[in-house]
């Protein structure tokens, strides 16, 4: 959804009906955040400073003060604030992930879990072997392992 940002040379200054579009793309964001859960939450891309974008983020900025003196707590507040960095993705064009992607986990299981189940593993035959010697099993083959 690229939006075409009309910019004044002068003042940089974002036309009316462009900042009408950008609050209606604003309000869309916010509720949508609102309403998806922090690990469904699309991974936000870095965005290139440059006079366009800046443009933007100054056009939304006085927008987003309604918006945060109606907030309630911080949860809120962070969606608002997220929703925000997403209506300026969705202006600027910059691509998006599906949301969910970003933190869904394969089945693999980590190399460090992995070798922590394997130490305690041979702790506990170790420990197996300890205590079957301690009760008398004095077989040499078994007590070497």
């Amino acid at each position: 959804m690229d939006l075409p940002v009309v910019v004044d040379s002068n003042d940089d200054e974002i036309v009316s009906h462009e900042l009408e579009q950008m609050r209606s793309i604003l309000e869309e964001a916010i509720l949508e955040t609102r309403s998806t859960p922090l690990e469904n939450r699309p991974r936000l891309p870095r965005i290139p400073l440059s006079k366009r974008n800046r443009a933007v983020v100054r056009a939304l900025n006085p927008m987003l003060v309604t918006y945060l003196e109606a907030s309630r707590d911080l949860c809120e507040t962070d969606s608002i604030l997220f929703g925000a960095a997403v209506a300026v993705c969705r202006i600027i064009g910059a691509k998006l992930p599906m949301a969910g992607r970003a933190t869904t986990q394969s089945n693999a299981i980590p190399a460090w879990r992995k070798r922590i189940e394997d130490r305690i593993a041979k702790a506990r035959a170790l420990i197996g072997r300890l205590t079957s010697f301690r009760s008398g099993n004095n077989n040499e083959d078994y007590a070497h392992r």
